[in-house]
């Protein structure tokens, strides 16, 4: 069946690990009949989470598509993960939904990722609806976590559903507000009931607060909310969808997965007061001459889609594409901005869970994925050649987490970096590189769970075990003080032998790189030769005396020497050079560098004595606090590199996940005497 923009929804499940979102994801496709069978996270059946790792591990690790059709509405669900590790699907998903749901669990206080949810919706202007999930669990209290979000969040929030219970706290059923209606789950299904006598002042109550909430929409509503005349039912719901869209209301919804009470009707609310693909917040995009205008999503222009998500499996590529305009049909000629040309599209499919259901063309607004599109990924953009545009890219969390990864099985580093570069297509949260330097292949990712999970898929897809460890620093060295030297090579071996001397002047320069002169006087070293002693200390300062690392910030000056007239050579002059180098430096007072970074960590208030104290301990400079537009605090420092190997993970641990932070190299500075002995024992460790 074919839907109209109108008529489609986007909505994103957000929340912490734990709460419910792939429950009840599966409830709504078991409600709709979607599916005919019940998934259940813990036996690993559910549509959503069908990767072997999410499986295994019992939580999902990316984001899957699960549509739906209710009351004449497709409405597509994007189960999100709730580890932060996986955040990076959180932003893809949000990339093509003009809704979210937060499901926050009933008992216990709000969770960070609660708190993180509603903030990703703020940064994005995002209409949002709240769940109270697992309402029929022991020791839940809806009302507690209720006015703890209201605390949290503003008065915005307000209730569309009420649970009530029977006498020994177990519940019982909810009320539709609204509608001033009550359900209960009979044999497995909705059945309307009577508000109970008891309730009906509460629902009452609940009822008045919409109006309040749909009166402050307009001056109309507002003249006549105060003018005591009723609102109709049908300016109820548009008042209420007015709301939505303008985030002045925030529904709260509740309900348990495991009977489905509360799921048909969040469903209905989605329907009804969730704006469509035609109403979502506008975005600027890019002409194919650089200027720069407002995109309109349309239904009758120029085709364009946007790519949000890659998976590949053992039956090829899929790319995940959600049409911003116009009518996609299979094989259409499109371009794609960052490689120019046009290529035709390849299959075009419905994706539910892990099954691919082919169809003939997607519609404006949709959702849907594109097959064996190898030069595709993910944030491409697919336009019509008639009207080009690149659309905004997705907003990835920065990489702060640096493991040092490494075959078990010794000659099987290419195997590592084929898979890694094939699993970057999927994630790009995650980057790598081999450090020449350091002679390490290393991942820069958003936590140790990801690794974890990047080193079962080298296994399971590609057949190579791997592991991981703490990444070299990549010191340098430098000297402090001025040394004349010799350096004198002479070989005779029968026939013509090798004869190169000079003598090497080494001293502390301004410049980082390298900085080679003369200053021979008489012909002592024939000029043909200087470029050969340049040479040679070139290759010389990539390793320092101390501990192998490069030198930096060395000037060496040719004053003098002498050569034969038949045995000298450029060979000769440069192994010469590199004489003198291993000769002098020893003796010219050679320290140790370090790396510094600019830390900029962004916490609530309450746990800077945490960080800041910590930040001593790792010989952190603390050069200033300012608050940003949240109310956090914004901590700005200077922290030697080698002080960060564990800070994601650590800071994490003692704020709860609340805590995020940015490093970037700002320079090299001399390392702690302590530190310089850890440093060089461990590269002579290295060495043997």
């Amino acid at each position: 069946m074919n839907f109209s923009a109108q008529n489609i929804r986007n909505i994103c499940l957000l929340g912490h690990g734990g709460s419910g979102k792939t429950s009840l994801a599966e409830r709504m496709l078991y409600a709709t009949g979607s599916t005919l069978r019940l998934g259940n996270t813990a036996d690993g059946n559910t549509y959503c989470d069908f990767d072997p790792e999410e499986i295994r591990r019992g939580i999902s690790i990316s984001t899957t598509v699960a549509p739906v059709e209710h009351r004449g509405c497709k409405i597509n669900i994007l189960d999100t993960p709730g580890y932060f590790d996986f955040s990076g699907e959180v932003m893809e998903a949000l990339r093509v939904c003009e809704g979210a749901v937060i499901v926050c669990p009933s008992k216990g206080d709000i969770s960070v990722g609660t708190e993180k949810a509603w903030d990703y919706c703020d940064e994005r202007k995002l209409p949002r609806f709240i769940y109270v999930s697992k309402i029929d669990e022991e020791n839940s209290d809806h009302n507690a976590i209720f006015n703890a979000l209201r605390a949290r969040f503003g008065k915005n929030i307000a209730p569309i559903v009420a649970p009530f219970w029977e006498e020994d706290k177990k519940i019982s059923g909810i009320i539709d507000v609204l509608h001033k209606r009550a359900y209960q789950m009979v044999d497995g299904a909705r059945a309307e009931i009577t508000i109970p006598p008891d309730k009906i002042p509460v629902a009452e109550d609940l009822y008045e607060k919409l109006k309040e909430s749909v009166a402050e929409t307009s001056e109309e509503m507002m003249e006549k909310y105060f003018s005591g005349e009723e609102f109709t039912y049908t300016e109820m719901v548009q008042g209420l969808r007015t709301g939505v869209r303008e985030l002045s209301l925030i529904p709260v919804l509740c309900g348990t997965t495991v009977t489905g009470l509360g799921t048909r009707m969040l469903l209905d609310i989605i329907a009804d007061l969730m704006p469509s693909p035609l109403e979502g917040q506008p975005e600027l995009v890019e002409n194919a001459d650089g200027t720069q205008e407002e995109f309109i999503v349309a239904t009758g222009a120029y085709p364009a889609a946007f790519v949000f998500k890659t998976t590949i499996d053992q039956y090829g590529k899929y790319s995940f594409i959600k049409v911003l305009s116009g009518t996609i049909n299979a094989d259409l000629p499109m371009v794609n901005p960052r490689l120019g040309g046009t290529e035709k599209l390849g299959r075009l499919y419905v994706m539910k869970g892990k099954k691919a259901e082919e169809v003939n063309q997607l519609h404006c607004g949709d959702i849907g994925a594109v097959a064996k599109m190898e030069h595709l990924q993910t944030g491409d953009s697919l336009c019509d050649p008639r009207k080009v545009v690149t659309f905004a890219p997705i907003p990835y969390p920065e990489p702060c987490y640096s493991v040092a990864i490494a075959p078990k099985t010794k000659g099987q580093e290419d195997k590592i970096a084929a898979g890694l570069t094939r699993l970057n297509e999927e994630d790009l949260t995650f980057r790598w590189e081999n450090n020449t330097e350091t002679h390490q292949m290393v991942v820069h990712g958003t936590g140790d769970m990801q690794m974890d999970v990047l080193l079962s898929k080298l296994k399971t897809r590609f057949g190579v075990e791997a592991e991981l460890s703490v990444p070299r620093v990549p010191y340098r060295e430098k000297i402090r003080k001025k040394v004349e030297v010799q350096g004198r090579h002479k070989k005779q071996s029968g026939g013509h032998g090798q004869f190169g001397d000079v003598k090497i002047r080494f001293e502390p320069g301004e410049q980082e790189e390298l900085e080679f002169g003369e200053q021979v006087f008489g012909g002592a070293v024939p000029r043909n030769y200087f470029p050969a002693v340049e040479k040679g200390l070139r290759e010389s300062v990539l390793h320092g005396p101390l501990a192998g690392y490069p030198v930096v910030n060395l000037k060496a000056t040719l004053f003098d020497g002498s050569y034969h007239p038949v045995d000298s050579s450029e060979l000769a002059f440069k192994t010469a050079a590199q004489l003198a180098y291993k000769a002098g430096m020893p003796d010219a007072g050679p320290v140790l560098l370090e790396p510094v970074g600019s830390l900029h960590v962004t916490v609530p208030e309450a746990y800077m004595g945490d960080v800041i104290g910590d930040l001593n301990k790792r010989r952190g400079r603390i050069l200033g606090m300012n608050p940003d537009a949240r109310g956090r605090q914004v901590i700005e420092a200077e922290v030697p590199m080698a002080e960060m190997g564990s800070y994601a993970i650590d800071l994490r641990s003692f704020t709860q996940s609340r805590g995020a932070f940015t490093f970037r190299f700002v320079r090299y500075e001399e390392a702690p005497l302590a530190t310089q002995e850890k440093a060089i024992a461990e590269a002579q460790a290295e060495r043997q």
